[in-house]
């Protein structure tokens, strides 16, 4: 099969979805890889890597689009459009229950789109997105602590204790992927941590594995009006597989935080969790409502490009290699594949997405079946 890799656009996305390394191992099974020029530079991958791995270097994104089966990191933008086309199949982060325009000429075009946000595992787990969700969790400590400094527009606080003060206070609300990295690191510096998710299992799990000095709490109206005025920095980190994440902090719990507080809504391509979260960008990442700094970058592990990219293209890579291999269509026979198609023939077979955006649901395995 022809795979295109073209070059990201969305704002300072500096990821690419396919290192020379994975690019190797296509070529090597029989795909001939088209990456459009300078698609890795920004993650410090050269086309001449990408030549020696047995990809052919092509001038224009147009090219890179034509191949069969194209590998994105985020979904397309307006500019990508003009190249959705019947028997298309993407492999990507799509997040289309905040893209109904998007979602809409996927389906009018006839395109066969797997989001690797919802590729998943017998055992439950989201082993494309889990590596962006650890990475993203990670990164919350660092723009939490800048922007909580005064130079960041803060409330002029250092989340470490230091003799006399007691350290910042970081609540996580969410105990998944992101929320269990981004409390592991705000303990590692000496925060002061409180995890709330409305799993008493999760909250157990979490307790167990990371012990400590951490505080669990199950998450509701209640326990947020007390734990939100008590926060320098919330994390927002609840997800819905597929679906638009459930605003569970309202914009009357956001004016009883601090000014100068920080709030990181990572689950923001999804929606974002807070009645005050709208997404930003690398170039204007953060605004202020209520008084409180709201940071809802959409592709935050774009941060680190290097790393996001080497654990992006490694976790994809089966599930790539078996949709170049044998298309969508019989691939889809892998369940963890089928649970990541959202388009297809014309239809929206993810329920969540259907949910979120007024669309019937059709089962997918009709569909294969019906062929």
């Amino acid at each position: 099969m022809i795979i295109g890799v073209p070059k990201e656009t969305m704002d300072l996305e500096f990821r690419v979805s396919v290192t020379p390394a994975i690019c190797g191992l296509l070529v090597k099974q029989g795909h001939r890889v088209l990456v459009q020029q300078g698609a890795g530079e920004g993650a410090g991958y050269t086309d001449a890597q990408y030549g020696a791995a047995g990809a052919t270097i092509v001038a224009d994104a147009a090219d890179a689009w034509g191949a069969a089966l194209v590998v994105k990191v985020k979904q397309p933008l307006p500019p990508e459009y003009q190249f959705l086309r019947p028997e298309l199949q993407i492999f990507t982060y799509l997040h289309l229950a905040a893209e109904p325009e998007l979602t809409r000429l996927l389906v009018e075009r006839g395109v066969s789109a797997v989001a690797a946000e919802t590729v998943q595992a017998p055992d439950g787990s989201l082993p494309a997105l889990a590596p962006m969700s650890e990475i993203a969790g990670k990164m919350t400590l660092q723009v939490a602590a800048y922007y909580l400094s005064k130079y960041g527009g803060g409330i002029g606080k250092l989340l470490q204790s230091v003799v006399g003060v007691p350290p910042g206070h970081v609540v996580v609300v969410g105990g998944g992927t992101v929320g269990t990295a981004a409390a592991r690191m705000a303990l590692g510096v000496g925060a002061s941590v409180t995890v709330m998710d409305r799993s008493h299992r999760r909250l157990t799990y979490l307790e167990e594995a990371i012990g400590g000095h951490l505080v669990t709490m199950l998450s509701n109206d209640a326990s947020l009006a007390e734990m939100l005025p008590q926060a320098d920095v919330v994390v927002g980190a609840v997800l819905v597989p597929g679906g638009r994440a459930p605003k569970v902090i309202s914009r009357d719990l956001v004016k009883t935080m601090q000014p100068g507080s920080v709030v990181i809504d990572v689950s923001i391509d999804q929606g974002g969790c807070l009645e005050t979260s709208r997404p930003t960008h690398h170039s204007d990442p953060v605004y202020i409502e209520e008084g409180v700094i709201h940071y809802c970058v959409v592709n935050m592990p774009g941060i680190v490009p290097r790393t996001s990219s080497h654990a992006y293209s490694s976790a994809s890579y089966p599930y790539i290699a078996q949709i170049a291999a044998l298309g969508v269509r019989k691939a889809a026979a892998d369940t963890a594949i089928a649970a990541g198609v959202n388009v297809f023939g014309g239809q929206v077979t993810y329920p969540a997405v259907a949910m979120a955006l007024g669309y019937p649901v059709t089962p997918l395995a009709g569909l294969l079946g019906a062929a």
